[in-house]
């Protein structure tokens, strides 16, 4: 079976469906965020604020081509993953299945909790992040295959419909 990417805004739902959707299919699971803090021994937030945004998004894409180069697997890429042009060149020529898990801010907003450490939110959080999805929407639309809305689902159920899909 191909690699399956999950992408989407943060509170999606990516790392939860994608644990939950690579334990389903008996397939590795890789959160490109978990493998950057675990490469680097610092928290994405840690990067951001001591090494800058452009060092994140090339330890990003780092592990974008390394997840993409897998054979088999789910695959949950942060949200800010695909926003490069060489990103989605490489999702869209990748033979992989990619998920858009689409979300508004009432079900991220809880599941994020804008009060947390997330550098692209600081200031307003709910403000930045509709700005972000604003901006991002149109790319993770162009580089999915389908697209999921995750606002009225419950995670075993999107599981379900992605296995679905997948068929």
């Amino acid at each position: 079976m191909p690699l399956i990417v999950l992408l989407g805004a943060p509170g999606a739902g990516k790392s939860t469906i994608g644990l939950m959707l690579a334990k389903e299919l008996k397939l590795d699971f890789v959160d490109t965020d978990k493998e950057i803090e675990k490469t680097s021994g610092m928290s994405v937030s840690q990067i951001f604020i001591e090494e800058g945004e452009e060092k994140f998004r090339a330890l990003e894409m780092e592990e974008l081509k390394k997840g993409l180069n897998s054979s088999a697997g789910v695959l949950s890429l942060g949200g800010g993953a695909p926003i490069s042009q060489e990103a989605q060149t490489l999702l869209k020529d990748s033979v992989s299945t990619k998920i858009f898990l689409d979300v508004s801010l009432a079900t991220a907003a809880p599941r994020v909790g804008f009060n947390r450490d997330r550098p692209l939110l600081l200031g307003n959080p709910r403000a930045q992040w509709q700005a972000l999805l604003e901006k991002r929407r149109p790319i993770y639309e162009q580089v999915a295959d389908h697209i999921i809305n995750v606002d009225h689902g419950k995670p075993s159920a999107i599981v379900s419909e992605i296995v679905g899909l997948l068929k």
